[in-house]
């Protein structure tokens, strides 16, 4: 049969992905992880559930022998385990690590839908500014004079890039997300919903009158493979420049203060706080609600547990975890709420002491007074 020639500019035929709703084999799954396959390799499955919700059709996960109860109870028609044991008699994959290779597998399976590289017509792109190979920019991006895009980047609709600014390649901006004047965010970062990088740092001085806005005239450098999450603000610098290290990921509604720098692969989680020109350091980890004071140095791999509140110029050592408000090492705090928790009891015990004493009045407990020993 003659084949019809096609046209110039025509489409090319849609190659088939692999959607949520697409089956799979269990020697798939152990192929693309890396893992070993206990049971029938042919297993046919159609979704990825948690224990608790997986059905007979549903390959899950068991991360550790805490949730071996919940993996033996489970429905789920195949798990990923790291050891024989915790499969329970079920088909599985065995692997190391099955929280990694459930990551690997959904990444595979669901890749992360990309729009198709070209400028939209309602995008607003400067003459002046370069834009990479295969960028693509949707209706209502915007990206200003001297700003740079690199290769592969998408700009989502209200997403905006600033004069002189700088995104590297690979990049996603979601909607409304903002790379303000001058700023630098590094390949492969991710910019969420609503968030911004360069913001005017919080600098006021009171003149007597009023607070004087100080100029914010630096800027905020990302370096590679940072994630920040939705309407969550970095600050611009007063001068110099506000860091945030290689690998980082911040959750939503974190504010980084200006001037502050972040070291590489540190968490920052939701309403996270850090003032300005605080130092934190690498693998740092600062819980939910955690409030870093200005001029604070936290050394590598702290930890901060939820609302834990650390202190103007507190400098705390490597590898220390810490919690409460005002700051101090877990197992300090923890004394201290467990005899918190034993003060009404306590004030109890002080009353009847206090009632037994002689001299008691209304005024309260008479005390005596004690002759200087000679």
């Amino acid at each position: 049969m003659k084949k019809t020639p096609r046209k110039a500019g025509a489409a090319k035929r849609p190659v088939a992905r692999r959607t949520a709703s697409s089956s799979f084999t269990l020697s798939q799954v152990a192929e693309t992880v890396g893992g070993r396959v206990l049971g029938d390799a042919s297993l046919r499955l159609t979704g990825v559930q948690g224990l608790a919700e997986a059905g007979p059709s549903d390959l899950s996960w068991v991360a550790d022998e805490r949730l071996l109860r919940q993996a033996s109870e489970s429905r789920a028609g195949a798990l990923m385990v790291p050891s024989e044991e915790l499969a329970g008699g079920k088909p599985a994959v065995l692997c190391q690590h099955p929280g990694l290779a459930l990551a690997a597998w959904l990444t595979v399976w669901r890749p992360p839908a990309r729009p198709a590289p070209g400028v939209s017509k309602g995008a607003r792109v400067d003459r002046a500014a370069k834009l990479g190979k295969g960028v693509a920019i949707a209706a209502g991006a915007t990206v200003e004079a001297g700003a740079v895009v690199g290769d592969r980047t998408v700009l989502c609709s209200g997403s905006y890039v600033g004069k002189d600014a700088v995104v590297g390649e690979d990049c996603f901006l979601h909607p409304n997300a903002a790379v303000l004047e001058r700023c630098r965010v590094g390949a492969r970062g991710i910019l969420h919903a609503g968030a911004v990088v360069g913001s005017d740092g919080f600098g006021y001085l009171w003149d007597g009158e009023r607070h004087r806005k100080v100029p914010q005239m630096g800027i905020v450098r990302v370096e590679e493979d940072v994630e920040i999450g939705a309407n969550a603000a970095i600050d611009r610098a007063t001068l110099g420049e506000t860091i945030i290290g290689r690998g980082t990921k911040i959750d939503n509604l974190v504010q980084v203060g200006h001037n502050v720098v972040v070291g590489e692969h540190s968490l920052l989680c939701g309403q996270a706080g850090v003032a300005g020109s605080a130092r934190i350091g690498k693998r740092v980890t600062l819980a939910g609600q955690v409030g870093v004071s200005d001029h604070v140095v936290l050394g590598d791999g702290v930890i901060a547990t939820g609302q834990c509140g650390i202190v103007r110029g507190a400098n705390v050592e490597a590898g220390t975890v810490i919690s409460g408000m005002p700051a101090q090492r877990h197992r300090d705090f923890l004394r201290s709420a467990a005899w918190y928790a034993r003060l009404p009891e306590l004030a109890k015990r002080v009353e009847r002491l206090e009632a037994r004493e002689p001299g008691k009045g209304e005024g309260g407990t008479a005390w005596k007074s004690e002759s200087p020993k000679s």
